[in-house]
């Protein structure tokens, strides 16, 4: 029994733990609520700018587009990739992931808040009027380009074929801006070209990850095969990447059924597993595939699961280093928001953002006396890039391609050392494996 001390001193203590039960629930209340007013604190206070734009600015303007203008710098507050398209630039998202538009045949990014070429594409109206890699893109049509979004540049590159547009460069070396008229294409990205190197080696390069490359591909391997190929070059250079899909896709060519090929996780730290599916025959031909500065993304995917799962050995210099997963959100009104949401890690649990792939064998490109050089634009040189959130920061810089410039796009075969030396690496390879194993 206890006696009413006892009792007094228990009841004591409930009220006060019942007490603190209370307070702790009612701060927790206060800050949720704290939260949620600052919010629409601020959401209040962006109406009330709406408001006083619409009725006071000097001429009239319509809400919309202070809207989109809004919603413009808010993404483009985040990181490089992450952006608003309004409905046209959509549609021509949509059309460049079938691999054929109106335009000039360049890839852009923003580096140093200005409109930078990161390459012209083969064979293209912007690769036959010589804009080179890293050629900063000062004004479009006598607009400057001063604090653009690539959506913005992108609507007003494109066109249709036969008209022109003029941009204004600055390029190291030069005194002054170079104008630079350039009559519009149809730009068809061929995604898949190919060839036979030494009678038997097959030949393959990836220029862009659209949505019929996968097909592509395995016809290509299929008539390779027939011609009697039995080893496999996959030339990624200077391929930007594309769909994450795509990526899966190639390299399911090469690995059984059922291997990851690359895992994603999003803020909450949740994991989304892409595996190969419908492996086929070619997973044992011997394979080396080339990668340089220019290879990003799903070249980086493709490259890093098959380097890891021991398939292929990977050849070049480092690549891109973008290892951000982008969302296309359509809204309402045709809008879309282009999203990053998520970060890609490689079978082995390897960040590629910022650092890329560092090849098993680095291979520098050569170039002969005279050959002009231009600089390499890659993740890390972005504004606002994501930071590898795997690897330390002095672990990041030991990874990094130490050259800060990269030769032409354009190599004539006989100048390639990096082909060359691929081809040499099969051949070894194919000794090693007629040779008697010790007994």
């Amino acid at each position: 029994m206890f006696s009413r001390k006892t009792a007094f001193i228990w009841m004591l203590i409930i009220i006060i733990s019942c007490a603190g039960i209370l307070v702790s629930n009612w701060s927790l209340l206060e800050n949720v609520n704290a939260s949620e007013d600052s919010h629409y604190r601020r959401i209040k206070t962006f109406a009330e700018s709406l408001s006083l734009v619409r009725k006071n600015y000097v001429e009239e303007v319509e809400e919309k587009d202070l809207v989109y203008g809004a919603i413009k710098g808010m993404l483009n507050s985040l990181d490089p990739h992450s952006s608003f398209m309004p409905p046209e630039a959509f549609k021509e998202m949509q059309i460049d992931t079938k691999g054929e538009f109106g335009g000039l045949g360049i890839q852009i990014g923003i580096k140093d808040k200005f409109l930078t070429i990161i390459a012209p594409i083969e064979d293209t109206p912007a690769d036959k009027a010589g804009v080179k890699a890293g050629d900063k893109i000062i004004k479009i049509d006598g607009d400057s380009t001063k604090d653009i979004s690539l959506h913005e540049a992108v609507t007003k590159l494109r066109g249709p074929k036969g008209t022109d547009v003029t941009i204004t460069i600055a390029r190291e070396g030069l005194e002054k801006p170079l104008d630079i008229t350039i009559t519009r294409d149809i730009i068809k990205i061929k995604s898949i070209k190919s060839r036979i190197i030494d009678d038997d080696i097959g030949y393959i390069k990836l220029t862009q990850f659209q949505e019929r490359s996968a097909r592509d591909l395995k016809k290509t391997l299929k008539e390779l095969s027939k011609k009697g190929t039995n080893a496999l070059i996959l030339d990624l250079r200077n391929n930007p990447g594309g769909l994450l899909k795509g990526a899966v896709d190639v390299t399911s060519q090469f690995l059984p059924p059922g291997k990851l090929v690359v895992y994603i996780k999003g803020r909450g730290g949740d994991k989304t597993e892409f595996d190969t599916v419908n492996g086929n025959e070619y997973n044992d031909q011997p394979m080396v595939v080339l990668v340089n500065g220019g290879s990003a993304s799903a070249s980086e995917i493709v490259a890093g699961a098959l380097q890891d799962w021991g398939k292929a050995v990977v050849m070049g210099t480092q690549t891109f280093g973008k290892g951000s997963v982008q969302t296309v959100i359509p809204l309402s009104d045709g809008s879309a928001l282009r999203l990053t949401t998520a970060r890609y890690y490689t079978p082995k649990d390897r960040s590629i953002q910022t650092t890329g792939i560092t090849p098993d064998i680095i291979v520098k490109l050569k170039t002969k006396d005279g050959t002009k050089t231009h600089p390499i634009l890659r993740e890390k040189d972005l504004d606002k890039h994501l930071a590898n959130d795997v690897n330390k920061e002095d672990e990041v810089k030991e990874n990094e391609e130490k050259e800060v410039t990269e030769v032409p796009l354009k190599i004539d075969e006989d100048d390639d050392n990096q082909l060359q030396r691929a081809v040499d690496l099969i051949k070894g390879l194919r000794i090693l494996k007629q040779l008697p194993k010790a007994g």
